[in-house]
């Protein structure tokens, strides 16, 4: 089957392709820690999963100088660099799905609110950069997720139409943001419940991209 003009998958990077998640949390315990927060799971995907890191700051840093609050920020990303160093994995499932879309010729792009370095070395980790025809960074944009300006320069990128298009997305702010670019969501669990998912605006939440529902979507959504 033909794919529908402006077909387009487009994928969030931490907690979507790579299971990234446990990571950022021991980098943000270790360096928010001596300054006196500490964050379990629940708190992790409720306050820091997917926002942006000026958010944060902004948030947890709030007697910090705008100078200091960077350089906080940059030793968190820093400890989460050298933590992922030692190895990361892929979301399973996610190798036969870029196969299949590759087999199809579905453009692909990656939209993340992570610097660009941690975008560069976790898509290098697990062998896709090759994949994504861009890698949308939101520290080159205006906003971040959860704002829809992400995703609709990655639609913008592909050429793409939302209508046509899916996103896959872990995080309460990435669903947001991906949704209010109006494109269908699939909310991958590897953090936050199936069902939190589906209340922050997700079409499924699913725990990775082996469910046949995944690819029944996706195929309905791009394939005339």
């Amino acid at each position: 089957m033909p794919l529908k003009p402006g077909a387009a998958l487009l994928f969030d990077i931490d907690g979507t392709l790579v299971e990234s998640d446990p990571l950022h949390l021991e980098a943000f315990n270790r360096v928010f820690g001596p300054r006196g927060h500490h964050f379990d799971r629940e708190r992790f995907g409720q306050h820091l999963q997917g926002l942006a890191n000026e958010a944060i700051a902004a948030r947890f840093l709030p007697e910090e100088t705008p100078e200091q609050r960077i350089a906080v920020m940059n030793e968190k990303e820093a400890t989460f660099r050298r933590l992922a160093g030692a190895g990361i994995e892929p979301v399973p499932g996610l190798g036969a799905l870029l196969d299949w879309a590759d087999g199809e010729g579905v453009p692909m792009v990656a939209v993340t609110n992570a610097p660009r370095a941690n975008a560069d070395q976790l898509l290098d980790a697990i062998a896709v950069r090759d994949r994504f025809r861009a890698v949308v960074v939101a520290e080159d944009l205006a906003h971040g997720k959860p704002h829809p300006l992400p995703y609709l320069e990655g639609l913008r990128l592909l050429g793409a139409d939302a209508a046509h298009s899916v996103a896959f997305e872990d995080s309460r702010t990435g669903i947001a943001s991906a949704v209010a670019a109006g494109i269908a969501t699939i909310g991958m669990a590897t953090g936050l419940k199936p069902e939190q998912l589906v209340t922050a605006g997700a079409i499924m939440g699913v725990p990775d991209y082996r469910e046949k529902a995944v690819i029944d979507f996706i195929k309905a959504r791009l394939l005339a």
